[in-house]
């Protein structure tokens, strides 16, 4: 087994790693990225079930009179699509702690697409939190 730089390790005048040891940090990172893309699916899932609700018993209760809950489905549809938002956040600041730490010793690991998806999906989830704030 040779012992060769990835090109961003050697302009990083980084030591060359084993073939093993190189093996085992992209294991890690794919590990990262696979535990990302779970809190990726927790808050899709979180955000649209929340809007969900929201929706169906605003077309279900449209035109019917009803009582005022302690919690109706706005002030639950807001609840859920808040945990999803807050799950996305945790989770990105987990997988980039995560990748800085790692980063140090591997340099040459490359970016991560995971992060991308969880901010493509929280723009989605704000954008659902603003359709129920304002009634959308």
């Amino acid at each position: 087994m040779s012992a060769r730089p990835l090109p961003d390790q050697a302009a990083a005048g980084a030591p060359a790693l084993d073939t093993a040891t190189r093996l085992a940090f992209e294991r890690t990172r794919v590990a990262y990225e696979r535990t990302m893309m779970a809190w990726v699916r927790t808050g899709t899932s979180l955000i649209t079930f929340g809007f969900s609700v929201y929706k169906f018993f605003q077309f279900e209760m449209s035109g019917k009179e009803h009582s005022a809950p302690l919690i109706g489905s706005r002030e639950f549809a807001l609840v859920l699509i808040g945990i999803g938002l807050l799950s996305l956040l945790l989770g990105t600041i987990e997988h980039r702690r995560d990748l800085k730490l790692m980063r140090e010793q591997y340099p040459g690991m490359p970016q991560s697409m995971s992060a991308v998806v969880a901010l493509l999906i929280a723009v989605l989830g704000v954008g659902a939190l603003l359709a129920v704030v304002f009634r959308g």
